[in-house]
């Protein structure tokens, strides 16, 4: 496709979300049809037919492996959600499910997963945070129930053979669901992503993404203004929501992180009162600097093998491509493990062997000596991550 072909399909994707995202939901969940043999207490009823019901998402169920849920103290909420405040429970309520009811061995990584009790305390702390925020007018402007596709990555979308510009199909809908607008502030489809590869060999190809990101931003500007608003609020408004009921999967210092910032910032944003959460002292600020230093170097790493082996941030693969993307993610594997073994190029000086292998973001052994699952729609591979 031409950089003008190109352009000119990225309108035609925005025109089709333009039509989804202009109806209007009583309730954040997803979508069904009102047949459905649920309970009718979790049914918002629709016209035509549909009904708003609980939210099919994967960060609400217990179908992850090695991310099991636990209910013994905290019942599920999964809603549908009729308000901001009652969906924020549910993000909250699903951070507390991920932990276990007692301390048990927990998942490796290079920065610290700290205790059940510093978890729940962190995410009692960011209840009333996000409840706090969700109050915003500015929030809440950017925060209508909104539909929205999930994955709208280039593998997803079909286009005429005739004439690329026309959008044919929009497939692999499973996983969309009606979230605040806000929600998706942060979604970047990869045909309007910048591009990683910042050598001057690609220097062509990183001025047709450049084109290509500001096509996508100004069609939503023009046609999709409720998410365009929502892109243009302060982050810091908006990533508490995002982290919340990820502490157990991440690490806490990543919410901590988001509580810290809100928190130092909270006047200055023109938010009333008092932020809800402490700032920690000066000697916990200290550790928690250094273990967030951990959790920025794992994400730069799995930043640059992205670039490197041209896959997706959950692994995927073209089948085509899968030996060979196998073949250099060893090479990446065994040339950085020399390098930190030699202590000569490393991002931390004092990063051991163990230390790299716990934050490699794919799993090094089952990658490079099992057949991955296919994914039959897409026609690709992934790599466990």
């Amino acid at each position: 496709m031409s950089g003008e072909q190109q352009i000119t399909c990225i309108e035609a994707i925005s025109r089709n979300i333009q039509q989804i995202a202009a109806i209007e939901f009583p309730a954040y969940g997803s979508l069904y049809f009102s047949d459905i043999p649920i309970d009718s207490a979790i049914k918002v009823p629709l016209a035509q037919g549909f009904c708003v019901g609980p939210h099919c998402g994967t960060r609400f169920w217990d179908c992850n492996i090695g991310e099991n849920r636990y209910y013994t103290s905290i019942k599920p909420n999964r809603g549908p959600w009729s308000n901001l405040a009652a969906y924020c429970d549910g993000l909250i309520d699903t951070g507390l499910s991920r932990l276990p009811p007692i301390d048990k061995t927990l998942p490796k990584s290079p920065y610290s997963y700290e205790s059940v009790a510093t978890h729940t305390r962190l995410l009692c702390f960011g209840r009333d945070v996000i409840h706090k925020l969700s109050e915003d007018p500015r929030v809440r402007e950017t925060a209508a129930p909104t539909l929205y596709h999930a994955d709208l990555h280039n593998r997803n979308i079909f286009v005429s053979n005739d004439d690329p510009t026309i959008v044919t199909a929009l497939i692999d809908w499973q996983s969309s669901s009606i979230e605040p607008a806000f929600e998706y502030a942060d979604e970047t489809p990869d045909f309007a992503a910048p591009s990683l590869n910042l050598s001057l060999e690609n220097q062509p190809a990183d001025i047709k993404a450049e084109l290509c990101r500001k096509a996508f931003d100004a069609c939503l500007q023009g046609l999709v203004p409720r998410l365009s608003a929502g892109r243009a609020l302060d982050e810091n408004l908006l990533r508490p929501f995002r982290y919340c009921h990820r502490t157990w999967r991440d690490g806490a210092v990543a919410f901590r992180q988001e509580l810290i910032e809100i928190s130092g910032r909270w006047k200055e944003l023109g938010l009333p009162n008092s932020c809800p959460y402490p700032l920690p002292t000066s000697d916990e600020l200290v550790v928690h600097g250094r273990e967030f230093e951990d959790f920025l170097a794992a994400r730069r790493l799995k930043q640059r093998l992205i670039c490197l082996l041209d896959t997706t941030p959950d692994g995927w693969v073209p089948i085509q491509l899968w030996e060979a993307t196998k073949s250099v993610h060893q090479e990446a594997f065994d040339e950085i493990i020399q390098a930190v073994k030699n202590a000569t190029v490393t991002d931390d000086q004092s990063m051991s062997e163990d230390d790299l292998r716990k934050m490699w973001p794919f799993d090094i052994e089952e990658l490079l000596n099992k057949e991955p699952a296919r994914n039959i729609d897409a026609e690709c591979k992934q790599a466990t991550t």
